[in-house]
C-alpha cells in the first residue's frame, strides 16, 4: 500500500486517492449511521413504553420517589440487548398536579460511541484526534394523564329555598334548579369529547335539609345497622318497659330480643328501629258485613210499651289492618368522629351473636319517637290531652312523667284505631323531608345525565338547615368505600373529587319554645339528624351534637344559637376532614345577609371551608390563591354556576 501512495505514475493513482477519503467516509458514516438509528428507535421504543407504564404507575398511586425508580428500571429493562444502558441517562419530570390529570414528561439522553466515524475524522484531521468520541442523541416523550371528575352536588333543600331569589323574581329552589343543570350539561358536553376514559365526569346529588336522605332501598345493606347494636340505636327507646308478660323484649350480648309466646312465630327476633316501624299497625280500613236483623223501639208508652219502631241491620266491621308507616330512608349523624368522615361501617354480629368492631360507625335509621299525649280517645280517656308537643302520633300510656310517657315501648304495639286523627308532626319519619340522594352517575351516558337531571328537578324545599350532615354524606358518595363505593380509589392520580356546596341560609337546630311547642319529655330540641339534645350520648351528659366541640359551646346551653354554633364547628370540621383527604371543597352563599350574625358567621364559616383554586389568584392578593367560594344572589347564581363549571373545566385541562 505504501508502494502504490509513492507511484507518481498514470492517473489511476491520483483517482484512486481522491475517491479513497469519500468511499472510506460513507463506509464509515454507513455503519454508524444504521446503528444510531437502531440504538435511537431502541431508545424512543424504551421510552414510549416506559412513559405508559410509568404512567400507569402513577395513577396507582405511587410516590414520587417510587415512580421515579420504576421509570428507570422499566426504561433501562426494555433498552434489551440493542443499548448499553450505561450509555442512556434517563430524566423523569412528574405532573405538577398531584391530584388529578397534569403531563408526565420522560428525557432520554444516548451517548453513541461510534465504531468508524472517529478514524475517519482522524484521518482528515492528519491523525490528530478532534477530541469528539461520542455523539449525543436526545429523545422525550410526553404522556397526557387522563384526568377524571368526581362532582357531589350538596345543595340546600331547606324551608327558606321557597322564598324568592334577591332580584330574580323566582323562588330559589327553581334558580338553583337551572343552575345545577346547566352545570351538569357543560361538564357533560366536555367530558363526551374524550372517548378514551371511562367515566371521565360523575356527579351525585345530595339534598339535605335538617336531615340526609340515603334510600329506603338501603334498609338492608351491611353499613345499617339492622341489629340495633349501635350506641344511637336505642336512644329514647325503654325496652325494660317491656319487662313482664307473654311479650316481652330481653337483652343478651347487647342486643334486644322478642321474648314471649305473645310474639308467636316472631319469638327470638330482633328488635330494632326497622322492625318497629314493621310492627306498628293500624286499622286502615273497614267494611260492615251484616249477619241479620234486629227490632229497634224508639218510642214507648207510659206503660213502657213500644209504640214505634224500626228494623236494622246487626252485624261487625269486618277491618282491614295494616302497617302504619316505612322508613322513608334519612339517617341520623353518627357519634363524633364518624359524624365528620367518610369511616366506614364496621361493626356485625358474629356467629356467637356477640358483637364485634366499633357499633358506632354503623349507620342508624331515624326514627321520631311519639312524644307524650294521646292522638285518639279510649274507654279510659274520653278527652286526649295531645300536651301540645311537636311529635305527638300515638298513644302513651298513662305513665307520670312525660319522660317515661315518651320512651315507653308498650305503646308502639297497640293497634291505631279507625277514624283516628292525624299525627300531630309527621310520625316516625319526623324531620325526613328530602328526596333520597343519587349516587354517582356517568354524565357521558344518557341515562346517567338523565338521572342526575331528574333527581335535581325532584328537589323540594322543606325542613330546617343542616350543612355538616350534608356535607358529610357528599363525601361518601365520593368515597371509593361504603356505604357507597362509586368514586376511584383515593390513591388514584388523574381523579378530582369535588363537593359543590350551596345553602341560603345558617345552620339550625330548634328547642321546641321556639316553635310553639312544648317540651313534656325535657328533650331540650325538637328530633332531628342529631336526635334530641337530652339525654346525652351513650349515658354521659353530652349530647351528640356537642361532641367534639370546643370550649365555647356551653355542654348545658340548651338554646337555638349554641346549637347553630355547634353545628359550625362541626360543619368545619367536616371540611377539613374532607380537604385533608384531597377532596375540593367549593361552596356558594345564597342570598345570605352578612348584616345578620348567623348568616355572617356562616358566610365566613362557607369561606372557610372551600379549598383554594389552583389556577385563579385572589383579586386582592396575588401572592396567594383565590378561594374556591362565590357569594351569590339570586340574579347572579347562574353566572356564578357557570364560573364553577370554568374551574371544574380547568381541572380536565391543566396538568
Amino acid at each position: 500500500m505504501r508502494k502504490f501512495w509513492k507511484d507518481r505514475r498514470g492517473n489511476y493513482g491520483m483517482l484512486f486517492a481522491t475517491m479513497l477519503v469519500p468511499i472510506m467516509g460513507g463506509l464509515a458514516m454507513a455503519v454508524d449511521y444504521h446503528e444510531i438509528s437502531s440504538q435511537r428507535q431502541a431508545t424512543l421504543n424504551a421510552l414510549d413504553a416506559a412513559g405508559i407504564a410509568t404512567a400507569r404507575y402513577i395513577v396507582s398511586g405511587a410516590t414520587d420517589t417510587q415512580v421515579v425508580q420504576y421509570a428507570n428500571e422499566f426504561f433501562k429493562t426494555n433498552l434489551a440487548n440493542a443499548v448499553d444502558p450505561a450509555n442512556v441517562t434517563l430524566n423523569v419530570r412528574l405532573p405538577s398536579n398531584q391530584a388529578g390529570g397534569g403531563t408526565l414528561k420522560l428525557s432520554a439522553h444516548l451517548n453513541y460511541k461510534p465504531y468508524f466515524y472517529n478514524i475517519f475524522t482522524d484521518m482528515l484531521d492528519g491523525g490528530e484526534g478532534s477530541g469528539t468520541d461520542n455523539i449525543a442523541i436526545a429523545a422525550s416523550t410526553e404522556i397526557r394523564l387522563k384526568n377524571t371528575l368526581e362532582v357531589a352536588l350538596v345543595l340546600d333543600n331547606s324551608g327558606s329555598m321557597s322564598d324568592l331569589g334577591s332580584g330574580s323574581g323566582q323562588k330559589r329552589i327553581d334558580l338553583l334548579k337551572t343552575a345545577a343543570k346547566q352545570l351538569v350539561d357543560t361538564l357533560a358536553l366536555q367530558a363526551n369529547l374524550i372517548k378514551q376514559i371511562e367515566k371521565p365526569v360523575q356527579f351525585s346529588l345530595v339534598p339535605f335539609a335538617a336531615s340526609v336522605n340515603v334510600g329506603p332501598q338501603n334498609a338492608g345493606k351491611a353499613w345499617m345497622d339492622t341489629n340495633g347494636i349501635s350506641p344511637v340505636h336505642h336512644e329514647n327507646f325503654n325496652w325494660a318497659s317491656m319487662s313482664s308478660g307473654d311479650r316481652r323484649a330481653v337483652k343478651s350480648n347487647g342486643i334486644w330480643r322478642k321474648t314471649g309466646t305473645g310474639w308467636g312465630g316472631e319469638e327470638g327476633e330482633i328488635l330494632s328501629r326497622f322492625t318497629l316501624y314493621k310492627d306498628m299497625k293500624h286499622v286502615s280500613s273497614r267494611e260492615w258485613v251484616v249477619t241479620g236483623q234486629e227490632y229497634v223501639c224508639t218510642n214507648y208508652d207510659n206503660r213502657g210499651r213500644c209504640t214505634k219502631g224500626r228494623w236494622q241491620d246487626t252485624g261487625y266491621y269486618d277491618e282491614t289492618i295494616t302497617g302504619f308507616a316505612s322508613w322513608q330512608g334519612c339517617v341520623e349523624a353518627r357519634p363524633y368522629p364518624y359524624n365528620v368522615n367518610d369511616e366506614p361501617a364496621n361493626a356485625a354480629l358474629n356467629e356467637g351473636g356477640a358483637i364485634s368492631g366499633d357499633a358506632a360507625t354503623m349507620f342508624v335509621p331515624m326514627f321520631g319517637p311519639d312524644e307524650p299525649g294521646d292522638r285518639w280517645a279510649t274507654a279510659e280517656d274520653s278527652t286526649p290531652d295531645n300536651f301540645s308537643a311537636s311529635n305527638n302520633w300515638w298513644n302513651d300510656g298513662t305513665e307520670s312523667t312525660g319522660t317515661t310517657r315518651l320512651k315507653n315501648m308498650g305503646k308502639y304495639f297497640d293497634v291505631r284505631p279507625y277514624g283516628a286523627t292525624s299525627p300531630q308532626g309527621s310520625g316516625p319519619n319526623y324531620s325526613c323531608t328530602t328526596a333520597p340522594l343519587t349516587e354517582l352517575v356517568d354524565v357521558t351516558k344518557p341515562e346517567g345525565l338523565s338521572a342526575i337531571k331528574t333527581a335535581i328537578d325532584a328537589m323540594a324545599p322543606n325542613g330546617a338547615t343542616n350543612v355538616p350532615e350534608g356535607l358529610a354524606w357528599g363525601w361518601r358518595t365520593l368515597s371509593s368505600t361504603e356505604p357507597f363505593t362509586g368514586g376511584r380509589a383515593e390513591t388514584e392520580r388523574g381523579n378530582d373529587k369535588v363537593i359543590i356546596v350551596l345553602t341560603d341560609g345558617a345552620n339550625t337546630y330548634y328547642t321546641p319554645s321556639s316553635l310553639g311547642y312544648s317540651d313534656p319529655a325535657d328533650s331540650k330540641s325538637t328530633y332531628s339528624a342529631y336526635g334530641y339534645l337530652k339525654p346525652g350520648y351513650n349515658g354521659t351528659s353530652t349530647p351528640r351534637l356537642f361532641m367534639g366541640t370546643s370550649g365555647s359551646i356551653g355542654q348545658f346551653d340548651y338554646s337555638n344559637g349554641n346549637y347553630t354554633n355547634a353545628l359550625n364547628e362541626q360543619m368545619a370540621k367536616v371540611c377539613a376532614n374532607a380537604k385533608d383527604s384531597k377532596v375540593l371543597v367549593m361552596t356558594v352563599a345564597l342570598d345570605l345577609n352578612a348584616t345578620k350574625t348567623a348568616d355572617a358567621a356562616q358566610i365566613q364559616g362557607l369561606k372557610n371551608c372551600s379549598s383554594d383554586s389552583r389556577f385563579r389568584k385572589d383579586p386582592t392578593d396575588a401572592s396567594k390563591p383565590a378561594k374556591l367560594f362565590w357569594n351569590a344572589t339570586g340574579s347572579n347564581l347562574s353566572e356564578k354556576f357557570k364560573e364553577i363549571a370554568d374551574e371544574l373545566s380547568n381541572l380536565r385541562i391543566v396538568g
